[in-house]
């Protein structure tokens, strides 16, 4: 392996599980680089200030601040203790009054009860996820009937011609297996939305449970 493929992998590595130091870095570029994404994926999803969200793999912690500033209280699930360390740290005070509770955990088992959370996002995630059913049915596990989740991913067509996304464990699967899949676990997409982000498309799936 070259300098490059080896830059690359460890790059791709550290964006599906950010860790130690290169970890909070990536963390930081995150939030510049999907600033946009998620600040539209949170209006997408309109948390009030009665209800409780979810962050699903929160990274660098903008989806927090934002939801933060809408929602009554927020979950915050993610694999990577760096994250949540440095969440820890960024949000003490919001977490010392009872509004933010962070959970190390993954889409395909979130540490919460049936029911828990009115609006659940996830920008970004689920590129990592092997088990679609798996996670999309934990989902639907901790949504209120009432409640919705908004699913932000880059446009899989673009991504896919990228070989260091490719050759390094991103899986990209079409818009039609992403729904197909959502709606297998009761969650229908009531609408999509789509835009420029980065120099590639990125794509919001709006659902609801059935």
């Amino acid at each position: 392996m070259g300098l490059r493929e080896s830059f690359q992998a460890g790059l791709a590595r550290q964006l599906g599980h950010p860790s130690g130091l290169r970890g909070r870095l990536v963390g930081a570029m995150l939030n510049r680089r999907n600033r946009t994404a998620v600040v539209k994926a949170v209006e997408a999803l309109e948390p009030s200030g009665t209800e409780t969200a979810l962050d699903i793999g929160f990274g660098g912690g903008l989806g927090l601040e934002l939801l933060l500033r809408r929602a009554a209280a927020v979950h915050a699930v993610d694999i990577s203790a760096t994250m949540l360390d440095h969440a820890r740290g960024t949000f003490a005070t919001e977490i010392s009054a009872g509004r933010l509770h962070l959970h190390e955990g993954s889409m395909t088992a979130l540490p919460l009860d049936d029911h828990a959370v009115d609006a659940i996002v996830s920008t970004n995630t689920i590129y990592f996820v092997l088990d679609l059913g798996a996670a999309f049915a934990e989902v639907a596990r901790v949504l209120t009937p009432s409640g919705r989740f908004v699913l932000g991913i880059g446009d899989p067509d673009l991504m896919g011609r990228s070989k260091m996304l490719t050759d390094n464990g991103f899986h990209i699967r079409p818009l039609d297996e992403l729904k197909a899949a959502l709606s297998l676990a009761g969650l229908q997409v009531t609408r999509q939305e789509r835009f420029a982000h980065s120099g590639l498309g990125f794509h919001l799936l709006v659902t609801a449970p059935k």
